[in-house]
């Protein structure tokens, strides 16, 4: 009996305490609103287009829960913005950052036949928090524009830099094999299979750009990008963990349409035309004569690239500077070419030997464009003919 009475009393006193006061796994605590948001990095294959030759990089924020689902890309660019040649010369290009619903993002890649990967990275929720802050700060129209340089500050390292500075801990990547190639190799393997697409960042980079890269450099090609990312760790509180928790594939390769391109190789061209200076050289040899013609069409033609590459030493692109193909391609022709024309002696081949003569001697320090070689030798031989004839 005074058992029941104690068990009654114990019944009463907890039946009297508020509900919050008794302990109980009931009382659910509020839900993270990011744990049901995914970041990930994407990488786009390249297509036929030139622009695509190196890939593609972006951000996908995407929010399970709410279906939310967006791309931040920062390779937008407006053709239609006036002097867009000459602000591209002189490295003033401007690009901005773009934000679209994925599926249309994957569609527009899908249409050319480009694989489209996603790398969903393993942050924590104040990290996540922070970098969707940060994207929606940069897309505001007064911060959304940035000055774009192909090898540092592009559509690839934008992503990089923004989330590393995001993170709470250190990002450390694992060592690449392919440590030691230039930024002219590089672009070159991207490039190999258009080769005047080649020819055209090999005539225009200078010896800055066969200087050895660092790793992180190497990051302005988005595949290099991702390879390092798929192994890089991020170190929080003495802790490493890898920074990509999962690896998706959201647009499979398809097949690409490979446009018709001009079918010869610069080199072939170089060879056509050391032939017909050889030729040419037989000819006068033979007739002890000069044709002039052709050394004006050789003038001109290197006057006027040299008028291009000229004006890349006042770009802002920090690979065009020192240029020494300058030295064989260069404007100096043209303020010789109408005496040379009239069949009047000119100083202009003592100056063309000296400088294709050092041309030559160059190569030592810089990789030229494909076939110039060859076309120094041409300008050897007019030196010889016309220094024969007098």
């Amino acid at each position: 009996m005074k058992q029941f009475s104690l068990l009654s009393v114990l019944l009463m006193v907890l039946a009297a305490l508020p509900l919050h006061a008794l302990p109980t796994d009931s009382v659910a605590a509020p839900a993270d609103p990011m744990e049901s948001v995914e970041i990930g990095l994407l990488t786009c294959s390249p297509h036929d287009e030139v622009y695509s030759l190196y890939g593609h990089t972006a951000l996908r924020c995407r929010n399970v829960r709410s279906g939310e689902d967006l791309v931040f890309n920062y390779g937008i660019y407006n053709f239609k913005k006036p002097h867009f040649v000459l602000r591209f010369v002189f490295g003033l290009t401007d690009y901005e950052l773009g934000v679209a619903p994925t599926k249309p993002f994957c569609k527009y890649y899908e249409q050319w036949g480009s694989q489209v990967t996603e790398q969903v990275l393993d942050l924590t929720s104040a990290e996540k928090q922070r970098l969707i802050q940060a994207l929606r700060t940069n897309y505001l129209p007064q911060n959304r524009v940035y000055r774009y340089n192909f090898f540092y500050d592009n559509c690839s390292t934008r992503p990089r830099d923004m989330l590393e500075r995001c993170l709470d801990g250190e990002v450390r990547y694992a060592p690449r094999p392919d440590y030691a190639l230039t930024f002219r190799q590089m672009a070159g393997l991207c490039t190999e299979g258009s080769p005047w697409a080649t020819f055209g960042n090999d005539i225009l980079l200078g010896v800055k750009a066969d200087l050895a890269t660092t790793q992180r450099e190497q990051q302005f090609l988005p595949a290099n990008l991702r390879h390092d990312i798929d192994r890089a760790t991020v170190v929080r509180g003495g802790q490493s963990r890898p920074l990509v928790k999962e690896r998706r594939l959201l647009v499979p390769a398809g097949i690409q349409t490979t446009s018709s391109a001009f079918p010869l190789r610069p080199m072939v061209c170089a060879l056509l035309l050391l032939a017909v200076s050889l030729a040419l050289f037989a000819y006068e040899q033979l007739r002890r004569t000069v044709v002039r013609w052709f050394d004006v069409l050789l003038m001109v033609a290197a006057g006027l690239a040299g008028c291009i590459l000229f004006v890349m030493l006042f770009s802002q692109h920090p690979t065009t500077s020192t240029n020494l193909q300058l030295l064989l391609l260069n404007p100096l022709p043209l303020f010789f070419v109408w005496t040379v024309a009239r069949g009047r002696r000119s100083r202009w081949f003592a100056i063309s030997l000296c400088l294709t003569v050092a041309f030559l001697v160059g190569a030592l320090w810089q990789d030229y464009a494909e076939g110039l070689e060859v076309v120094a030798i041409c300008f050897l031989l007019r030196y010889i003919r016309h220094a024969h004839d007098k």
